[in-house]
Parts: C-alpha cells; structure tokens; sequence
C-alpha cells in the first residue's frame, strides 16, 4: 500500500509541476531575470505548494506521526553551519544556470530529454558522493536531509 500511495503522490507532484510549468527552464529563468522579463509563475508555484503541504507538516510536526499513522522525526535544524551554505550555494548556482532543480528534472527524464538525463546521471552520482564522503552521514540522515539510500 504504501508503495500506491508513493506512487500516487509521485504521480500528483510531477503532474503539478507540468500543468505550472515548472518544467520548462525558461519559466524558473523569468523568475530570476528581475531587470528583464520577470515573471511570478514560480513563487506562486511555491505558495500554493506551501498551502498544500502546511497542514500535513502542522500535524507532523505536532504529533510525531505522518498522517498515515507512521512516526517521524522531524527536523530541527536551528543553527546555519558550512555545510549547509556549501550545499545551498551549489544548489541555487546549479538551479540558476539550468533553470532546473531535482523535481522537474526528475519529471523531464521520462520524456528522454538529453539534458534532464544528464543532470539527473550528474544528481544521483552527487547524493552517492556526499554520501559516501560525509564523515556525518549517520546523523545527516537522522535529521531529515536527503541521502542516496533515502532517495532511492
């Protein structure tokens, strides 16, 4: 069952950022083009996702369990160190020169897209890298941030 549910919200998220267009570099690269064509289809994108997604998390972050039932821990990261600086920087970087990020790019894969297929190949070999690399890799996971095994 839950591999239907995975698959079911996997199916919902990716049809989300097809019918926004969140697929199409060009609609993130407008969002970040502020002295020319700037458009507001993504931060839009992020608020109605937001109010999508903020009572689940209420509830999570309250109870301790998923909706479903299954306990969780949460994240509770309230300190800014290096690593998550060096992470985000690479991330945005990445993200403002293709226009892509992990999820649409997931989604561009199916439709063979050769640039999507490498990012996606260059992403899976980057989480198993940092993975591997990561003197911190236990408690990384323990606190929520992604991880190869997690990923996948």
């Amino acid at each position: 069952m839950t591999a239907v549910i995975a698959l079911v919200a996997g199916l919902l998220f990716g049809s989300g950022l097809l019918v926004c267009g969140m697929t199409d570099p060009a609609n993130v690269l407008a969002f970040l083009d502020v002295g020319g064509q700037w458009s507001p289809s993504l931060p839009l994108t992020m608020a109605a996702a937001i109010a999508v997604a903020l009572p689940a998390y209420a509830y999570a972050r309250r109870t301790g369990r998923s909706l479903r039932g299954i306990t969780i821990e949460v994240a509770d990261r309230p300190h800014i160190d290096g690593a998550l600086l060096w992470g985000s920087s690479l991330f945005g970087i990445g993200w403002g020169l293709t226009g892509v990020c992990p999820g649409p790019a997931l989604v561009l894969v199916s439709t063979g897209t050769p640039n999507a297929v490498t990012f996606a190949v260059a992403y899976v070999i980057g989480v198993y890298a940092v993975d591997s690399l990561s003197v911190r890799g236990a408690s990384s996971r323990r606190c929520g941030t992604a991880s190869a095994t997690a990923f996948f």
